[in-house]
């Protein structure tokens, strides 16, 4: 390799390395509330499909509007204002939990919070791609992956043991106000030492249209649809868990705690197979989670520990491989918005599914699991398909 190349292959690992502590923190925020939004819209008086209802709704807002926030990053290109705007909503939304009252209060937090995270997660997936031009897609997405999921292991058991100590959801929400302000401020350093990313990409990627997207890349969009409205949010599980007393109260975050540590270490792992195997390693990966909603829905304690596990398996794959692949096919200039159209789909998905889980759940748990099921399933030909199309193109 030479000079010139190793020493932006060290700034591009550099980059990758204080964003993925930027996501550490950040996940550990939101991933922590997120093990209790559940029961703790439960313990405020909503129903299950009101649960369903509020994390489906969520995930679309937070998917949906990624694909303006996207399009706006790439005709402006604010790809840092964008982001500190971003993060700081999706980080003081969370600690703001304690305070609310009633239900309808804390579905609105929870709402924004996936806002902010819909306004910065274009921009700094563009951002992050420019380095994979250096050290390998799969490996950049995989790695910061890891590091996303790391925190999002933590900051679950934070809020158990706070729980443990004190027996309170809004405690627990309010002491992740700390990791929140610590996310902020590596975002800070972030911005110092990197404010061009775009150099460190070597070569521009491949444009395999002048104008718009390519046929493989609707392909794609399609599949991950599919995958986004079988994959149940954990907000409908942990309800579930507690109200068929699956596990203790006090060890739902544990559980999607395993789930998030699953993700960690499998993310670098499917990043860097993919790197260098290809694509049949996320099909491979892809039909083994799919088979996490029988084991979440329908075991008992012991079942739904690996039904958590193949949960998160499943979220390693797809946020370690799909936006690697996208990478590929999508020149650099149209990235935030390829990718906020991407997620749009997956979001609007997302809620549509999460819905009618929510409905199914209190109408039939196992016609909740076959929908589920069937979705993700038939996600993975048409995923294949798509691959085809990207190498006919």
């Amino acid at each position: 390799m030479k000079t010139t190349e190793l020493n932006i292959a060290k700034l591009a690992f550099r980059f990758v390395l204080i964003i993925g502590i930027v996501n550490f923190f950040a996940d550990m925020t939101y991933e922590g509330a997120r093990s209790i939004v559940g029961p703790f819209l439960g313990s405020l008086g909503a129903s299950a499909a009101i649960v369903g209802f509020v994390a489906g709704f969520g995930e679309m807002v937070g998917y949906g509007l990624r694909s303006v926030s996207g399009y706006f990053a790439d005709k402006t290109h604010k790809y840092w204002a964008i982001t500190f705007v971003g993060y700081a909503v999706n980080m003081l939304a969370v600690p703001a939990l304690a305070l609310a009252g009633n239900w309808p209060m804390a579905a609105a937090l929870v709402v924004a919070e996936r806002t902010g995270r819909a306004i910065r997660k274009p921009a700094v997936e563009s951002m992050l791609s420019h380095a994979g031009q250096s050290i390998g897609q799969g490996w950049v997405f995989g790695l910061n992956e890891a590091l996303d999921q790391t925190g999002a292991t933590l900051g679950p058991l934070i809020v158990a043991w706070v729980l443990y100590r004190h027996k309170g959801d809004r405690e627990a929400f309010a002491s992740l106000l700390i990791s929140a302000l610590l996310c902020l401020a590596v975002l800070c350093v972030a911005w110092s030492l990197h404010r061009r990313p775009e150099e460190l990409e070597k070569e521009p990627a491949r444009a395999l249209t002048t104008h718009g997207f390519s046929r493989a890349y609707w392909f794609y969009v399609v599949a991950g649809a599919l995958m986004a409205a079988g994959f149940a949010d954990f907000s409908l599980i942990a309800f579930h868990f507690q109200k068929s007393a699956v596990v203790a109260p006090e060890l739902v975050p544990v559980l999607y705690a395993v789930a998030m540590a699953t993700g960690a270490v499998s993310a670098p792992i499917i990043g860097k197979l993919f790197d260098k195997f290809g694509f049949a390693i996320v099909v491979v990966g892809l039909a083994i989670a799919s088979f996490f909603a029988p084991l979440a829905f329908l075991g008992g304690s012991a079942l739904a520990f690996v039904g958590m596990i193949l949960w998160g398996l499943g979220i390693g794959v797809q946020d370690s491989s799909l936006k690697a692949i996208l990478s590929g096919i999508i020149p650099s200039q149209k990235r935030s918005t390829a990718f906020g159209v991407f997620d749009t789909a997956y979001g609007i998905a997302w809620f549509i599914g999460s819905a009618a889980m929510g409905l199914l759940y209190g109408i039939s748990i196992p016609g909740l699991v076959a929908f589920s099921m069937v979705l993700e399933i038939v996600a993975l030909p048409v995923l294949l398909f798509a691959n085809k199309r990207r190498l006919a193109e």
